[in-house]
C-alpha cells in the first residue's frame, strides 16, 4: 500500500531553496518514492487562499517512506535547512 508525504512549504530564500529541489529527486527516487505534486499553480476552492508551496510525494510503503527521512538518510534534508519552513504530514 503506497505512503505519502504531504508538505506545505513557504520559501523564505528563493534563490537556496533552488538548491535543495535540484538534490531531492535522486534521494526520493532511492526509496522507491516520486513527486506527485511538486509547487505549480494554486487554485484554492474553499477556505483561506493557500500561498505555501504544496508537495505530495508517493512512496511504495510506510517502510520506504519513514527509511527517506530517518535520522541516517536526511543527509539531503540539511540542504534545505534555513531556505523555508512549512508543515509537513506523514501518512
Amino acid at each position: 500500500m503506497p505512503a505519502y508525504i504531504i508538505a506545505r512549504v513557504e520559501c523564505n530564500r528563493w534563490d537556496r531553496y533552488c538548491e535543495y529541489t535540484k538534490a531531492t529527486p535522486a534521494a526520493i527516487e532511492h526509496f522507491g518514492g516520486r513527486f506527485i505534486v511538486r509547487g505549480g499553480e494554486m487554485v484554492t476552492l474553499e477556505g483561506p487562499e493557500e500561498t505555501r508551496r504544496v508537495v505530495v510525494i508517493e512512496f511504495p510503503s510506510l517502510e520506504k517512506q519513514k527509511n527517506s527521512s530517518s535520522p541516517r538518510n536526511i543527509r539531503w534534508l540539511k540542504i534545505e535547512s534555513g531556505r523555508s519552513h512549512g508543515t509537513v504530514h506523514r501518512d
